[in-house]
């Protein structure tokens, strides 16, 4: 089937994604196969266009896709006949009939992950969206999200900047910009090598709340795992971590202080035992390496980086004199005060990476030496 064909396809009255595809499970024959396993209605619709294509409404959908498409540079519309197809869409129950797309393609190679959060992210929560996504960036991943505010728009600019791979699937057409604010974004995403915006809903579509669940589902289907970067109790984040789990995928989510409300949902998905506890990118890669041979193919460059980032243990660094790995936690709470105390400054106090900084603070957080407040870390009084 060409582009043609699957745009009628998605657009034929009484059907959806997921009866689309029970009937493709059948692999019925293109086009008289489909005519006698559609619903009357719909065969009624797809037969008048397939004779006389100029009387059916349905041509109007493929007119204004393919006007779209000339209209501008690196405009594509993806199905499963594409070469560019993401095979993992294909295992969801309902996985999008068609993707308009914007951009450069090659953001669909390689491994990926999703990347989600809240939409108002504390200055740690900020730094470590941004810190992950560059270095999974600079690992050959790729970065999806959904362009919100917040994290995901956070951690997709970090990717570009790194000079990464990042894919944006909006809850609208490709060509809507929401939010606003995220102009610049949208521009960079549409026009920068490894940039790409993706939608199942026709160019032109507006932003409606019931598209945004339904994104999601596309956010988590392009990607090997989701990492959950900060996430209260009823994000919507928390909608990508049950789809993530739904759909077999590997979930992560970073730590967070007890005492900040942007990180209670992450703690509540650790309690349950449902995620991973992701303190650097190497967890992640680790957790995920097995899925390389059957995702990534053989002569792909991308997997030998995600083998090799598997197989290597984490790289140590060099800790100030007079402070061993042991030893950290009491140069942590040498540092710390009364005065909240910036996790930045901590980690050049201490020499050691954020995530390893962060971890050991959780620890300390548990045993109720430390707390986390406005402005930073602060040494609790002990009795």
């Amino acid at each position: 089937m060409d582009a043609q064909a699957w745009l009628v396809v998605n657009a034929l009255p009484g059907m959806g994604a997921l009866r689309i595809a029970q009937l493709l499970a059948r692999q019925p024959q293109w086009p008289e196969g489909w005519l006698a396993a559609l619903p009357s209605r719909a065969a009624s619709e797809l037969r008048l266009w397939l004779e006389h294509p100029t009387r059916s409404p349905l041509q109007n959908v493929v007119d204004e896709t393919l006007a779209w498409q000339q209209s501008g540079p690196s405009r594509h519309v993806l199905h499963r006949d594409h070469p560019a197809w993401p095979a993992l869409l294909n295992e969801l129950p309902d996985p999008p009939v068609v993707l308009w797309a914007q951009g450069d393609l090659s953001a669909l190679e390689g491994p990926k992950l999703a990347m989600v959060g809240t939409r108002r992210p504390t200055g740690e929560g900020t730094h470590n969206a941004q810190t992950f996504a560059r270095d999974l960036a600079r690992r050959g991943w790729c970065v999806v999200s959904g362009m919100a505010l917040g994290v995901d728009g956070v951690a997709q600019r970090a990717a570009l900047n790194a000079g990464g791979r990042t894919i944006a699937v909006l809850g609208c057409g490709v060509d809507v910009i929401y939010p606003a604010s995220h102009r610049d974004l949208h521009e960079q995403l549409s026009s920068l090598p490894g940039g790409l915006v993706v939608s199942e809903h026709p160019p032109g579509t507006l932003a409606r709340p019931a598209f945004f669940p339904r994104r999601n589902r596309i956010v988590t289907g392009l990607s090997l795992g989701t990492l959950v970067v900060e996430a209260t109790e009823k994000s919507g984040s928390l909608v990508s971590a049950r789809l993530t789990l739904e759909q077999n995928r590997e979930l992560f989510v970073l730590p967070g202080s007890l005492h900040n409300v942007q990180a209670r949902g992450c703690l509540a998905l650790l309690r349950q035992g449902s995620a991973h506890l992701a303190c650097s990118v190497d967890d992640i890669i680790s957790d995920l390496g097995h899925w390389a041979s059957e995702f990534i193919p053989a002569d792909d460059a991308m997997q030998q980086t995600l083998l090799t980032s598997a197989e290597k243990p984490p790289e140590q660094e060099s800790l100030p004199d007079g402070v061993s790995g042991d030893s950290l936690p009491d140069s942590l709470l040498a540092s710390l005060s009364a005065t909240p105390t910036p996790i930045d400054l901590l980690v050049h106090a201490t020499g050691v990476t954020v995530s390893d900084c962060q971890q050991r603070l959780l620890m300390l957080e548990l045993e109720g030496w430390v707390a986390q407040q406005a402005g930073g870390w602060v040494r609790l009084p002990r009795p």
